[in-house]
């Protein structure tokens, strides 16, 4: 498989296959809301368009990085998210940078949004799918982040079928910047457990696809039984 890996500011034309990357924390909540029921997931391009598709949807959750803000349900943290009941709900997310990197990539054929938590099943789906070419969009700090980057890596690697040992990547991921920062509480709306929920490999069986559903990028779980396991019950619908 030959993969790329680019920040969202080297993307200079729409890849055929994009695995956008955010582990500290946009992904990693996007599966926590997808294991506590919610039904979708609205991808906004900014705050007071996420509050705007809040109002469109009655009954939806509102969700941002940062410190709890008016208009807001919740803030972008899977220990936080995953008290919550979602059942049935739509969440409408606007992050930093993994909202924006999915949006980056909307016109792509395929996107999958990826953390740890979801590594193995997206790339599981990448070969079924028998993606030869795939972007791997790092999100973070314009592509530095290494968080971002050692998933990206370590799911390329998976997705080649390389017998991969991810104690590596996920050391890497635990020093990186990101991970210091929530530590130390340098950024807001952090609950003591987010980076610990973020290095959770494979947490979940399902990938994350996003597409285009009337206007709107939006974001679904997608079951990839394993060879040996029958389908699961949380999606069984064909992409």
């Amino acid at each position: 498989m030959d993969a790329r890996f680019l920040g969202i500011p080297e993307l200079v034309e729409v890849p055929d296959v994009a695995v956008v990357v955010d582990v500290m924390r946009a992904f990693t909540v996007a599966a926590w809301a997808f294991a506590q029921g919610a039904e979708r997931i609205v991808l906004a391009g900014s705050p007071d368009e996420a509050l705007a598709l809040k109002a469109r949807h009655p009954g939806a959750v509102a969700l941002k990085d940062g410190a709890p803000a008016p208009g807001f349900d919740a803030v972008n943290s899977p220990g936080r998210l995953r008290s919550v009941d979602l059942g049935g709900r739509t969440v409408v997310q606007k992050t930093t940078a993994g909202t924006v990197g999915a949006l980056a990539v909307k016109e792509a054929s395929l996107v999958l949004c990826a953390g740890f938590v979801v590594a193995e099943a997206t790339a599981r789906l990448l070969r079924t799918r028998g993606c030869d070419g795939v972007t791997f969009v790092v999100t973070g700090e314009d592509g530095q982040a290494d968080e971002d980057l050692a998933c990206a890596q370590y799911i390329a690697r998976r997705a080649a079928g390389t017998e991969t040992d991810p104690a590596g990547y996920l050391h890497r991921a635990g020093a990186s910047r990101a991970a210091a920062e929530l530590t130390q509480g340098v950024r807001q709306g952090v609950h003591p457990d987010d980076v610990a929920l973020c290095l959770e490999l494979d947490r979940f069986p399902f990938a994350l696809v996003a597409a285009v559903e009337e206007g709107l990028m939006v974001l679904r779980p997608h079951a990839v039984p394993s060879p040996i396991e029958g389908p699961s019950p949380i999606d069984g619908r064909p992409l």
